[in-house]
């Protein structure tokens, strides 16, 4: 009797959990990907503990905001004493600005882990709030900066028992060998034609962005799974915030890791020139001006930073959700957080 009754119960609760898993309330991600997540944050800490890189927290709140034209910003206002500074504050789409003023200010290498946030980033593998990796090298180019991160994969990767190898590429010959095109010399008809069937709306995009789509929409799909590949030495036009290399045809010294088709890690050997960095600044705020954007005020501390003297180094962000998804194999990027923007 009492294990019939037993047997009932269990069979009540399966469908009740069943159920749950159908409302909003419940989690995104399976226990096992949570679980997954400690651990993996737990080897990142041990891997930069092996390896002299100290863990440090910085403000996720600042008066300036992220000036790139492609990223927005989220923004809000303090009703606190401020004496006389902005109440309005910027919540960070990434550490760096403060990481690099810890670097001017003599600190050494450093990584922080934690949580950014995007503005308009939402939907499969996009989420507004994200847990972003990022970490700096004293004297460090970005080519010596990719066997670290590629380390740090293949240590995520041992986790769930796989392996990947690391293969390198320039931009220039990732297009030139695959897509049979010149990225530096083709025309923009050339590299619209070389979408094939995918059909965009030119309406205001550079080359640049036809550069771009060629990548997400042509380069990365046929990426393969088990292979990490960083492509690097960018043109000088997605310079960011990396030094550019002055050869016959410029380059931006940065790289961009793949694990198959997901970007994992965007790497710099880091621009020290405060003059250019400020007029990069501008340049992107007349980019924000000409859409109609919002102009986040320039991190005028970041620049005062790189005048009093910035060692050369080089550093790299990673979407952490980003490697959990290609560790698990999933698509979603609400498969491994505990409550999705959907659920939040």
């Amino acid at each position: 009797m009492s294990g019939t009754r037993r047997g009932c119960w269990r069979s009540s609760r399966s469908t009740a959990r069943e159920s749950d898993r159908m409302s909003d309330w419940w989690p995104s991600a399976p226990f096992e990907a949570l679980r997954l997540r400690a651990r993996l944050n737990a080897t990142v800490r041990t891997f930069f503990a092996q390896r002299g890189v100290t863990e440090v927290e910085t403000p996720v709140m600042s008066v300036a905001g992220n000036t790139d034209p492609n990223i927005a910003s989220f923004h809000l206002q303090f009703n606190g004493r401020t004496d006389g500074a902005s109440r309005t504050r910027w919540l960070r789409t990434s550490p760096e600005y403060p990481l690099k003023r810890l670097l001017a200010a003599g600190f050494g290498d450093c990584y922080e882990l934690g949580r950014v946030f995007r503005d308009g980033e939402a939907g499969g593998r996009h989420n507004p709030e994200f847990t972003m990796l990022e970490w700096y090298r004293l004297g460090w180019d970005h080519m010596r900066l990719i066997d670290e991160t590629a380390a740090l994969v293949q240590a995520a990767l041992a986790l769930v028992g796989r392996e990947a190898k690391l293969s390198r590429i320039a931009y220039r010959d990732l297009y030139r060998e695959r897509l049979h095109l010149d990225p530096a010399f083709a025309s923009d008809e050339e590299l619209r034609g070389a979408l094939g069937d995918v059909v965009i709306d030119p309406s205001g995009l550079t080359r640049d962005d036809w550069l771009d789509l060629l990548m997400t929409h042509r380069l990365q799909p046929s990426f393969r799974t088990d292979e990490m590949l960083a492509v690097y030495d960018y043109p000088a036009s997605q310079c960011a915030l990396a030094r550019i290399r002055r050869d016959d045809l410029p380059v931006a010294e940065r790289f961009e890791l793949y694990l198959g088709p997901l970007e994992l890690a965007n790497g710099y050997h880091e621009l020290a020139d405060a003059d250019e960095q400020g007029a990069r600044f501008d340049r992107d705020l007349q980019v924000r001006s000409g859409r109609g954007d919002l102009r986040p005020p320039r991190d005028e501390r970041l620049l005062q930073a790189l005048a009093a003297g910035f060692p050369s180094c080089a550093g790299v962000a990673m979407g952490m959700d980003r490697l959990m998804m290609a560790m698990l194999g999933t698509g979603r990027i609400a498969d491994v957080l505990a409550f999705d923007f959907t659920r939040a």
